[in-house]
């Protein structure tokens, strides 16, 4: 198995253009993103699929255009989309949506704390998609480590949002770790808390992730030009610390 540090690209987000000038919404845009990441050392790519006001969209056609482009521009890259409840914020349609996508990512991530979260990812299973889960809080981690999803993730993601700091990181692993599945952890911040909780991955030998989603600035506190350089900072950054 190679020691090379797990570093995943979140190219877009639920974030919106007016945020940033070079961030990826339409098809197109998602498959430069994509490329780009790739060629800095991301192993895999997380989008967001948006409908043509820039606003994140489970729709089977937004979801085709989507993991289309990126599929045609990097074949061979594991690329998987988002199920966020705010994109369709009522479980039925959630799922109905799912139900519906005629052209199949190669994963999905999962917020366990969202309604009807073990009904999606069972669905998400069901269709042979990888399932990501991701963890919030500690009410969630402990929901996620009883349930029978646990020993069925691909990836379990510690999600922390900007307030997030290493022991909050730490305890939540603690009961992840717990439920002794077979996934492996991606750790994670949002914006303030983006590096130093990618920094930690490193030194815990985590998985991570980083992209337009999770920061807009480099580790320096520039605008970031775009995913590309974003992903080869983190790069950077857990080779030094996975030492």
């Amino acid at each position: 198995m190679s020691n090379t540090p797990y570093v995943k690209a979140c190219i877009n987000g639920a974030r919106t253009p007016d945020q940033h000038p070079g961030l990826p919404v339409t098809p197109r845009q998602l498959a430069d993103a994509a490329v780009a990441a790739h060629q800095a050392g991301a192993q895999a790519v997380h989008l967001h699929p948006k409908n043509a006001d820039g606003v994140d969209s489970l729709a089977a056609e937004q979801v085709a255009a989507a993991v289309t482009a990126v599929r045609h521009a990097v074949p061979g890259l594991p690329l998987g989309v988002t199920t966020g409840f705010w994109a369709l914020p009522d479980q039925q349609q959630r799922l109905r949506a799912v139900e519906s996508w005629t052209v199949l990512p190669d994963f999905a991530s999962v917020n366990w704390h969202e309604p009807g979260s073990q009904e999606l990812a069972e669905l998400l299973l069901r269709r042979g998609l990888g399932v990501e889960i991701g963890i919030f809080h500690a009410e969630a981690a402990d929901s996620w480590a009883r349930s029978s999803i646990a020993p069925h993730c691909l990836r379990v993601m510690i999600e922390l949002q900007a307030d997030g700091d290493t022991e909050t990181a730490d305890d939540l692993l603690a009961r992840i770790r717990r439920a002794e599945s077979p996934a492996p952890v991606l750790l994670h911040g949002l914006d303030e808390s983006c590096w130093p909780l990618l920094r930690h991955a490193g030194v815990r030998g985590l998985q991570t992730r980083i992209g337009m989603e999770d920061t807009l600035l480099l580790p320096d506190g520039s605008t970031a030009p775009g995913n590309g350089e974003l992903v080869a900072a983190a790069v950077e950054i857990m080779g030094q610390v996975s030492r």
